[in-house]
């Protein structure tokens, strides 16, 4: 027997009957989410150019993608991440198009994430991507809608909010290598404190890294903004804290209380991130299921230089969520099986397609015997056998 004949590639699985149809109602309230705002959906391939992820702030290295080449021996990667596909569409087919480009999408993502960790290495993401559109009023709209794709299927969320500039220019202020840099972002992001001190310990000791040691733990609700501005002394940094004071307070009249939060240790290891930077977690999933932001600079390197925002929905999260849920939907059980006696396969088969389409959940039976059938219906508790013939 060959050795991988019987299981499934790492990080990915087989999904049955629940999960499939858990997982299409999940899609279909983001998608109603989506449209309702006025959002189209797009697709893109599965397979691109490696040149597409290998920007300077594309964020992804080589060694987490799965790769490939195409019979010209150019290399190729299975898509890591779909908003830079789709940016790449905005600056080429949809370049004429008037703006702002409200886009959305429904596919996988892959992933080579190390082996042991117990990550998948396809998820299934939906989510939107605003393209043409700055300023507060289209940072509301992506916060608002990622805000209603989780209200639509769940009741227990956070969002965490925060803003790249904040980091970023308290980093630039240290004059550190992009390696040092990079290790600072690591830790914060992991709010492994003491790696972070580790590394802060070695520099020149002033407010900035003071700033910035205290920034994973800078953590709640409009207090924590108060506090940063009387940390930091950049005026970029300063002009990123008051307005995301002002989106703060904006979004509290949603009265969604303490569900949405301020973070300043969101530091994304997507580099492409330009102003806000969000995520959202859901109780029972230890990851983000949910992450974006601004990306106002990507949209340069396709030569089509405007303001974009926009997130991803990791679906498969929540529907393990959902399935955990007792009232989650289960495979339907057939109340008609429709057996046919020699000769009047056809019949049966008509007659099945009569009852569907008087909407009835019928089947018809693939057994040779109606006894085989009346075996087949107990077991699976299937409430009526229609014989046809009789």
């Amino acid at each position: 027997m060959r050795k991988n004949l019987m299981i499934t590639p790492e990080g990915t699985k087989d999904y049955l009957f629940e999960e499939c149809i858990t997982s299409c109602d999940v899609q279909e309230k983001i998608k109603n989410c989506f449209v309702n705002r006025g959002y189209s959906k797009v697709d893109t391939p599965c397979i691109e150019f490696y040149d597409l992820f290998s920007l300077e702030d594309s964020g992804y290295p080589q060694e987490a993608m799965f790769k490939t080449t195409d019979n010209k021996g150019r290399l190729m990667v299975m898509r890591p991440d779909s908003t830079l596909p789709i940016a790449r569409m905005a600056a080429t087919r949809l370049k004429n198009y008037d703006l702002p480009l409200r886009l959305y999408y429904g596919q996988s993502v892959y992933r080579n994430n190390p082996t042991l960790r117990g990550r998948s290495n396809e998820i299934m993401q939906m989510g939107v991507e605003l393209i043409g559109a700055t300023g507060k009023r289209a940072d509301l709209e992506i916060l608002t809608t990622a805000i209603d794709c989780l209200s639509a299927n769940v009741d227990d969320f956070r969002i965490e909010i925060g803003h790249a500039d904040v980091f970023n220019a308290l980093v630039k202020r240290l004059n550190v290598t992009a390696e040092t840099a990079e290790a600072i972002r690591v830790s914060i992001e992991s709010k492994n404190y003491s790696a972070l001190n580790t590394i802060l310990d070695k520099l020149p000791q002033s407010s900035d890294v003071e700033a910035i040691r205290k920034l994973p733990r800078l953590f709640g609700g409009v207090e924590v903004i108060d506090e940063a501005l009387n940390l930091c002394n950049d005026e970029k940094a300063v002009k990123a804290l008051n307005y995301l004071k002002e989106l703060f307070e904006d979004l509290s009249k949603l009265n969604l209380g303490d569900k949405i939060i301020i973070d300043l240790g969101i530091v994304q290891q997507t580099n492409y991130y330009s102003g806000i930077v969000f995520t959202a977690f859901v109780n029972g999933i230890g990851d983000e299921v949910i992450s974006g932001g601004r990306y106002d600079k990507l949209m340069e390197n396709f030569d089509f230089p405007t303001g974009a925002a926009g997130f991803a929905v990791n679906v498969d999260d929540l529907v393990e969520i959902k399935l955990k849920d007792s009232n989650k939907d289960e495979a339907p059980i057939p109340e008609i099986l429709v057996c046919a006696k020699d000769g009047f396969e056809i019949t049966a088969i008509e007659k099945t397609k009569e009852l569907v389409n008087q909407g009835k959940n019928a089947v018809f039976s693939v057994f040779e015997t109606i006894e085989e059938a009346k075996q087949y219906a107990d077991k699976t508790r299937v409430k009526e056998l229609l014989v046809v013939g009789e």
